[in-house]
């Protein structure tokens, strides 16, 4: 994969986030994808009651009807979308898919809007232009020529609404397999597996309303102003109300420390800015769980201490008697668990595990927050649930400004999971699907997204049907995944834009251009809209607002529909009937999960409604009826323990994380401005004294290698070396570029989520260290 040449530069940015800042970078990008006048206007749209819910990230909306409900990266998506930048088959015939697959994956992003199905020529190696009416044949004769449904899988964006994921687990299932990878595998997974044991369901517990009565939120390794803008608008009011809030993360993001409200002129007009974060934490990676068992020992400590001298208890003693098990032998092992390990294990001072607790302590009502800092991890599941057993100590679950938030990436990637895109469904869903469409769903659990590259390395996956996404660039070990896709009979992928997963392709293979959720979907004249799950189960309603980039088009929705008929007939369904009332979808859907009742009437209400999390409610869908605490031991004999001891202070521990220019592996430009980075991508943050001991110094250039014990040599070449302030023994880099060091198997334990914070890698000077032209 070509390296970026731009020359770039490192410049440190001394401003808040957003600001004018933001400002520009709207302008800049509406300017690159030269949107029309037209379309930019639909911007006042954006997450507006009658309008489209933005296509970025899943963070929910405050109040309807607010004049500007969108931030710097929703407006990117949106022009993403929006752009006047066309695909069109003289494009393919330009351009040999080995030509294209020398291009950036920025450069991909930039060429525009697909227009037109197309087909992969193998003898020309070229797509060509191909009718939707062939496309569909092909896909079913594939799949109807499959001696075993389990010889295909389907993948899933988080950017899929509501109707079109349901439409394709019925008809995946209908067909006979549970192989539905998504991009949960990839971020949230270790959530949705990780709540259920301890409060009984894998969403987080609280609406936007928790926000305004918090008295202290904890942030557990994310990024708001670049994965979820929206986000710092609530922190600004929290922490102008007197809430602490405190960062625990590797690196301290901009964001989390100052931010200027775009939807604030005074702050605008006397580039003023509001402090976020009164307290940083920086954990080494893979730290967290050892800081919040930590914290969780202290507050035992000054509990014990408390009562021992006739003090009140620090403990919420009642919410613990009524609503949990289990707290006896928890409160056990935190006594026998000695500091040093701990401390060791965290890379936190013990001053500052104190501080954190003595937070906690005074704070009435708390709310801990988490993104992929905490699930891309191998022991991900078990510091989900330390962090629930430390917020159920004081009854911070299912009380108002209080509770778990989990903050998901892709705007729908809770509602995929809600409307059945799981490779382990449970029982009763497979019971009630049996039930309602009158089928006997396959009960065996299917392929996950590391299963399925496995599957089909191993030749036992021959179909590959994506709808959405960039999967050969979201997915770990790069080469073989490549070379997983490559082994298929048939790849198809179903996009509104070029990447690089189109060019990595089966056998056969088919590039299917489908409506993006800013433009009109029109059925039998009648405009459609979708439904979308945000992180704090709100569920609404969008409308695109735009003119579709090209009258052949198709809905997801209506290619669904197109294939299940192909591949199945109606004749128990009707498919086409489906897709050309998205209403009798949600009717559909309201017969077979019971909270959607009404699901027509309710999402039509400004706002949409919020779906019942039992947790919420202190209602516990466990084993035993109740919240559990969950003993987990630290583990000191993980891949990372065990290199370090092969190799010494040389292993480093790398995290990738997105750039500001970035969503997911979507490249909107090639600057990282808050971390200083400009025109560059091949860039590695590493400790200053980290530089000092391995005999290196910022500016030059490293090759990495990653350390596993498979025997498989793992490298990515020329990163440019910038001083960071990042715990020592840490570093930082973007994905994709990085995500070849990351081993298929290196995954969280209980859930299947690759551990990309957490991959031991070696440092090498690269043998050519001039800057690249």
């Amino acid at each position: 994969m070509p390296n970026n040449k731009a020359p770039g530069r490192i410049q440190p940015y001394p401003h808040a986030a957003a600001g004018w800042g933001a400002v520009k970078q709207v302008a800049v990008n509406l300017v690159r994808e030269k949107v029309s006048a037209g379309h930019t206007k639909a911007l006042l749209s954006q997450n507006q009651p009658g309008g489209f819910d933005c296509p970025g990230c899943a963070w929910p909306d405050r109040a309807a009807g607010a004049s500007f409900a969108f931030c710097e990266n929703g407006v990117k998506a949106v022009a993403a979308e929006a752009t006047s930048k066309r695909v069109r088959p003289e494009f393919f015939a330009a351009h040999s898919v080995s030509a294209l697959l020398q291009q950036s994956d920025y450069e991909l992003e930039q060429h525009g809007r697909l227009t037109t199905p197309m087909a992969y020529d193998s003898a020309s190696d070229h797509y060509r232009p191909v009718s939707w009416e062939r496309a569909f044949a092909i896909m079913a004769e594939h799949l109807r020529a499959l001696p075993d449904p389990d010889q295909a899988t389907f993948y899933t964006s988080g950017r899929t609404a509501n109707e079109a994921a349901f439409l394709f687990q019925l008809f995946v299932r209908m067909y006979g397999t549970n192989n539905f990878p998504d991009c949960s595998n990839l971020c949230h997974e270790p959530t949705s597996r990780g709540l259920p044991g301890t409060v009984g369901v894998g969403k987080g517990t609280v609406t936007l309303e928790d926000f305004e009565h918090a008295d202290a939120l904890f942030i557990f390794g994310q990024n708001p102003a670049t994965n979820h803008p929206r986000m710092l608008g609530e922190l600004r009011a929290c922490a102008r109300r007197g809430a602490t809030i405190v960062s625990i993360n590797p690196l301290r993001e901009r964001g989390l420390e100052r931010f200027t409200s775009p939807t604030h002129p005074s702050e605008m007009l006397g580039n003023g800015s509001t402090t976020i974060s009164s307290l940083f934490i920086q954990p080494r990676l893979g730290g967290d769980f050892a800081l919040i068992k930590g914290v969780a020992k202290r507050l035992l400590e000054l509990d014990d201490a408390a009562l021992a001298r006739g003090a009140a208890s620090l403990l919420d003693h009642a919410f613990i008697a009524d609503h949990t098990s289990g707290f006896a032998a928890y409160a056990e092992d935190l006594r026998q668990q000695p500091w040093p390990a701990l401390l060791e294990e965290s890379g936190v001072p013990r001053a500052q595990i104190d501080q954190l607790t003595e937070i906690y302590c005074r704070s009435a009502n708390v709310i801990s927050t988490w993104g992929m800092g905490l699930t891309q991890h191998k022991g991900a599941v078990r510091t989900i649930q330390m962090l629930s057993n430390l917020m159920m100590m004081r009854g911070n679950i299912g009380r108002r400004g209080a509770g778990l938030c989990p903050v998901r990436g892709h705007s729908n990637v809770q509602g995929d999971r809600t409307m059945g895109i799981e490779d382990k469904p449970t029982p009763a869903f497979l019971d009630r699907l049996q039930q309602v469409f009158d089928f006997a769903p396959p009960r065996q659990h299917g392929y996950d997204t590391v299963d399925s590259i496995q599957a089909m390395l191993d030749g036992k996956v021959k179909v590959f049907i994506a709808l959405g996404g960039n999967f050969a660039m979201a997915t770990p070990d790069t080469p073989l995944t490549f070379a997983a896709l490559r082994a298929c009979d048939l790849t198809v992928h179903i996009a509104t834009k070029l990447n690089r997963s189109h060019l990595v392709h089966g056998k056969a293979a088919l590039l299917l251009p489908t409506l993006g959720r800013t433009e009109i979907d029109l059925q039998n004249g009648v405009p459609q809209g979708v439904t979308v799950e945000d992180s704090m189960s709100m569920v609404h309603l969008s409308y695109g607002q735009n003119t579709p980039a090209s009258s052949e088009l198709l809905s997801e929705t209506m290619i669904v529909a197109q294939l299940a008929h192909a591949t199945l007939g109606s004749s128990k369904v009707d498919w086409l009937g489906y897709a050309a009332d998205y209403g009798l979808i949600r009717d559909a859907i309201a017969r077979v999960f019971d909270d959607f009742h009404d699901f027509n009437a309710r999402v039509a209400q400004p706002g949409g409604f919020h779906l019942k999390v039992a947790s919420r409610q202190r209602e516990w869908r466990t084993a035993s009826g109740k919240a559990q605490f969950l003993v987990h031991p630290l583990d000191l004999d993980t891949p990372i323990h065990r290199a370090r001891a092969i190799h010494g202070a040389r292993l480093m521990v790398l995290m990738t994380a997105r750039s500001h220019d970035q969503y997911n592996t979507t490249i909107y430009g090639l600057d990282d401005r808050y971390r200083g980075v400009f025109g560059l991508r091949r860039v590695l943050f590493i400790h200053p004294d980290d530089l000092a001991m391995l005999g290196l110094q910022r500016g030059e250039y490293v090759d990495l290698q990653s350390v596993w014990d498979d025997g498989v040599e793992r490298r990515a070449e020329r990163f440019l070396l910038v001083e960071y302030d990042i715990p020592r023994g840490c570093l930082g880099a973007y994905f994709p570029e990085t995500n070849a060091l990351l081993p298929l198997h290196s995954t969280a334990d209980g859930a299947g989520t690759p551990t990309a914070k957490s991959i031991p890698v070696l440092l090498h000077r690269s043998a050519l260290q001039e800057p690249a032209e």
